[in-house]
């Protein structure tokens, strides 16, 4: 690398590693439903308006214009009209193409029916895909028929048979309950008797989201003893959370307990905590955060939050992820931002005799894919 420029053009040209996304939608998605996947919210825009003119919506506009053969900053309408003469499986290959994902790590936990699996995945893309194993909806899976005296060895029997071949798991205590549980693992008597309450509301016609603390600690405190990376989402995200209770200081308490474990603690999003994120990585072993959605979500202003993410978290810490979900647009607008950002900012440390060209190669590298390889054990 013999110019700051060319730090550009590399993480330009970077495979990356998506450690966080979900698979694209299968069948034919409706105009409204791209507005409605173009945003965490579950309510459409107002009348009158589009989520086209979100950040997200913006940066659609822009980056993913071209690759659909319209001008850049074309209008919400005729992006929409576009995307529907290419139909979705056109639209999906050429968006997810442009991302240089050379890998993905699916969480296949939410809305599974409606999504590509791994295998469909990595066949539209040709990217290795590997499979994140979400606890809540696998302990849902197992409700139906369990008894509360059994569901422990029930969800132990389900867990072991779902990693056989998943890289990690994923807990959605945060907004499920809040990041400010008990950090100890419950007692036995304290999970049976947890079960048969969720279980006997079940029966009673409830539905079966699982949001008892105590159960969600059980099935957390069971994922730390399989020693593989647990993906936790932290702070922005679906509309059902309490903001203030995703802040990840409250998993402080929870990191000691688990620091000689050998699990991995990967913080998902982190917006608008991701300082207390990269204090969390710094001084905890097993600590490691991502900006995922928040910097789609953000889109012109994404760069802030990535610099963010690199003040105080080591380089080793930090990884790239998209948390696409359904929308090939969230995979394309998630790498070229991210790729954007982390660009800039290592441009802006040569530039300033911080780091040298061969620190700003190594560092983009380990961003892009390496430390992902490093978390998860990958070949």
């Amino acid at each position: 690398m013999n110019d700051r420029g060319a730090i550009l053009e590399l993480v330009a040209e970077l495979p990356l590693i998506d450690h966080h996304c979900h698979g694209v939608l299968t069948g034919t998605v409706t105009d409204a439903e791209v507005e409605l996947l173009a945003t965490e919210s579950d309510w459409p825009a107002p009348p009158g308006t589009s989520v086209f003119d979100n950040p997200f919506g913006i940066t659609v506009r822009s980056v993913c214009a071209p690759l659909l053969d319209l001008p850049r900053h074309c209008t919400a309408d005729e992006y929409l009209r576009r995307r529907g003469e290419l139909g979705g499986a056109e639209v999906s290959a050429r968006l997810l193409a442009s991302s240089g994902t050379e890998r993905y790590l699916l969480d296949t936990g939410f809305q599974a029916g409606t999504i590509m699996t791994p295998d469909e995945m990595a066949t539209l893309t040709g990217a290795a895909t590997e499979e994140i194993v979400r606890l809540e909806a696998l302990a849902e899976s197992i409700a139906p028929g369990c008894t509360a005296a059994g569901f422990a060895g029930a969800f132990d029997d389900a867990l072991e048979a779902a990693v056989v071949n998943a890289v990690g798991v994923k807990s959605i205590i945060a907004y499920r309950y809040g990041l400010d549980f008990d950090p100890a693992p419950p007692e036995p008597a304290q999970v049976t008797a947890a079960a048969d309450r969720w279980l006997t509301a079940i029966e009673a016609g409830a539905p079966t989201r699982l949001a008892d603390p105590v159960l969600l600690r059980h099935l957390l405190w069971r994922a730390v003893e399989l020693r593989k990376p647990i993906q936790l989402h932290v702070g922005y995200g679906d509309p059902d959370i309490v903001l203030h209770r995703c802040d990840p200081s409250h998993l402080t308490a929870f990191a000691h307990a688990t620091r000689t474990s050998g699990a991995q603690l990967m913080l998902l999003h982190c917006y608008p905590y991701i300082r207390q994120a990269g204090v969390l990585a710094q001084l905890f072993p097993h600590v490691w955060l991502d900006t995922s959605c928040a910097v789609s979500h953000t889109g012109p202003s994404s760069q802030t939050l990535v610099r963010e993410s690199l003040e105080m978290a080591p380089m080793h810490k930090v990884l790239y992820a998209s948390d696409a979900f359904g929308l090939p647009e969230l995979y394309a607008c998630g790498s070229w931002l991210w790729r954007r950002a982390v660009g800039r900012v290592l441009d802006e440390w040569l530039a300033d005799d911080l780091i040298g060209a061969a620190d700003a190669r190594r560092y983009a590298e380990m961003l892009g894919h390496g430390n992902a390889v490093r978390a998860y054990g990958l070949e």
